[in-house]
């Protein structure tokens, strides 16, 4: 359990176990559906060491934490268990606006599939390709048993479908995938002459589908919960499994089936209607333009099924997956634009980072990372994504296979359609290019500040003798010197949270390491936050996952608002008994803000006595 001390903190901040209706999660974030969001300590959870940001919705209440996510929500999900809130009756089930249910049940239900159909749309992509250049043909076994992936993923998504999305409706995911194979069974699916206790059924197509099996399944949890009432409990475990499916069969042949493919085909026509009216190019243009704006609310997901129905319609999806596609090498070359532009050279790390991250088709990082910090890239993507959006719409460039992304690219010559692979090239060009361009033009916001206060600086410079000012900071203990990279922390070890070092200490006293006002005294006592009159802000985290300890062993004499003195004492620790409790001691200095300043040197020492000078911080 390696992130079980954050994942009690992610609980208890979004209002415990029972506040949790259900959790999911996507590239980089936790989507929480909770009963009562005013629970949730928003503004806390922010601040948690290893959230990046929260964001609260109509669609879910979203926790980024990064790329890690799949191994934080294994042991979340482990934690909270099968608990009463997700399989009991519907009088503890919360009631919300349907559309509000609706787009929750879409996006968290299409999130797990999604990996499935990325492995089978890539490969599709990549058989295209070979085909292409004669490596393997496309009569050859190899290419047809190699396919049959590509096949049976879409073929069967019905049942995945069911399994994704089953539990968030109450019903077993086992009957629900057994539902789901018998309407792709070739006794039902396509199968003309069909009658049930006489009645006519008409003739439809279940395989490749998705909307009628989400219907299905939401009829077979409200059936579940009906039956758990009325059948005696001594014959649920025989008998209720029987009659959910030997009611749920007909009605859904009879009355779902028919529902999803006219919903499936009303999406079509509503689209064809737009066609034929202003052109597919203005909703894939738009879409180009603004995905980062949906992916930022959580939203990135509500194309796939608008793509999965088009594809199985038409054979092809004209408009969302190219878009996004476009969309994600605009966000990348916004982030490259950055990078050229950049002077510091921590920013260009970032920049270079989050921009690859997004060639790959992750674009949360550089959303999350740098959009929402300095906002101009948005406007970046909006050119470069919206012209080669409108490029793609223009030219009807279409998506043969439910893949997005550069690693997609080999899947728009399917059919041998080379011009639409050409077309879609020039396409993710011109979004890339023109985004990276526009990107660079609109330039850092932070740089006007960061030009004027170098002038400044210069100016101070001259008048002081060529002298750099800095703010110095001492030990907050004595004992032993540790390097920042040699801390047991990832957070602080990596420099996320800013440059600085460690002290292993010797006695029980923790002191002011500069002088400035006390910004934040954590209810728990393991951190304080200290900000210089210039602006620098220190965190003193007194020793590591100490947070758990809930301020035992900990006293500390000073308050949020204290003005403090450089060595003045800020808290007694009683840290043989934090060692007892299994727990490391070290105590972390960081200044938060490293990015703002020239530099934030360290001085390496043995053995730290209370005057030494640990930490230099260039103004």
């Amino acid at each position: 359990m390696k992130y079980q001390a954050f994942n009690e903190e992610i609980i208890r901040l979004v209002g415990g176990k029972d506040n949790i209706q259900a959790v999911v999660h996507c590239m980089t974030r936790l989507r929480f559906t909770l009963k009562d969001r005013s629970k949730a300590q928003t503004e806390e959870l922010k601040k948690l060491d290893g959230v990046i940001d929260v964001v609260s919705n109509n669609v879910a209440y979203q926790v980024i934490i990064g790329t890690h996510v799949n191994e934080v929500h294994a042991e979340l999900v482990k934690m909270l268990g099968l608990t009463p809130n997700t399989e009991e009756d519907n009088e503890t089930t919360v009631k919300k606006n349907p559309l509000k249910a609706i787009m929750d049940l879409l996006s968290e239900t299409m999130t797990p599939v999604i990996e499935p159909i990325i492995a089978s749309g890539l490969l599709a992509g990549f058989l295209s390709l070979f085909s292409i250049t004669g490596l393997i043909s496309a009569g050859s076994p190899t290419y047809q048993l190699l396919d049959s992936i590509r096949a049976a993923v879409f073929f069967f998504l019905p049942i995945f479908i069911a399994m994704s999305c089953a539990k968030r409706l109450k019903a077993s995911p086992y009957l629900a995938v057994a539902l789901a194979a018998t309407l792709v069974s070739s006794t039902i699916n396509d199968v003309s002459g069909l009658s049930i206790f006489g009645i006519k059924l008409p003739q439809m197509v279940y395989a490749n589908s998705f909307i009628p099996i989400i219907l299905a399944v939401w009829f077979m949890g409200q059936l579940t919960v009906f039956l758990k009432k009325y059948v005696p409990k001594f014959l649920q475990y025989f008998l209720n499994p029987l009659l959910i499916m030997v009611i749920c069969l007909p009605v859904t042949l009879l009355i779902f089936g028919p529902i999803g493919i006219w919903i499936g085909d009303g999406i079509g026509w509503f689209f064809e209607i737009l066609h034929n009216t202003f052109g597919s190019w203005i909703v894939v243009m738009l879409y180009a333009a603004f995905q980062p704006f949906l992916i930022m609310l959580g939203a990135g997901n509500f194309m796939m099924p608008l793509a999965l129905n088009f594809v199985n319609k038409m054979g092809y999806d004209p408009i969302f997956l190219a878009a996004a596609t476009i969309s994600d090498l605009a966000v990348s070359g916004a982030m490259l634009g950055y990078f050229l532009r950049a002077k510091d050279a921590k920013q260009k790390q970032l920049f270079g980072t989050v921009s690859f991250s997004a060639l790959m088709g992750v674009t949360e990082p550089a959303i999350y990372g740098a959009f929402i910090k300095y906002r101009r890239p948005f406007i970046a993507v909006m050119i470069g994504g919206g012209i080669g959006g409108l490029f793609a719409g223009l030219m009807n460039v279409k998506t043969y296979s439910i893949v997005w992304g550069l690693m997609g690219l080999p899947s728009y010559a399917d059919n041998q359609d080379f011009s639409n692979l050409v077309f879609m090239i020039i396409s993710v060009v011109i979004g890339f290019i023109v985004a990276t361009v526009a990107a660079y033009i609109l330039g850092i916001p932070q740089e006007d500040q960061e030009v004027a206060s170098e002038e400044t600086r210069e100016e101070s410079v001259s008048v002081k003798s060529n002298v750099l000012k800095k703010v110095s900071l001492t030990t907050v203990a004595e004992g032993t010197f540790v390097p920042l990279e040699n801390i047991n922390d990832q957070a602080f070890s990596t420099g996320a949270l800013g440059n600085g070092f460690g002290i292993i200490p010797e006695n029980n006293q923790i002191f002011a390491p500069v002088s400035g006002e006390v910004s934040a005294v954590f209810p728990t006592k393991h951190a304080i936050g200290i900000r210089t009159n210039q602006g620098v802000e220190v965190l003193i985290h007194i020793g590591i996952d100490t947070v758990e300890l809930d301020g035992k062993y900990f006293e500390t004499v000073v308050v949020q608002g204290d003005q403090v003195k450089q060595g003045q004492l800020l808290s007694t620790v009683d840290f043989a008994s934090i060692q007892k409790e299994g727990y490391d001691p070290t105590v972390i200095v960081v200044v938060t803000n490293t990015m703002n300043y020239l530099d934030v040197i360290p001085t390496f020492h043995e053995a730290v006595t209370t005057d030494s000078e640990c930490l230099t911080v260039v103004l």
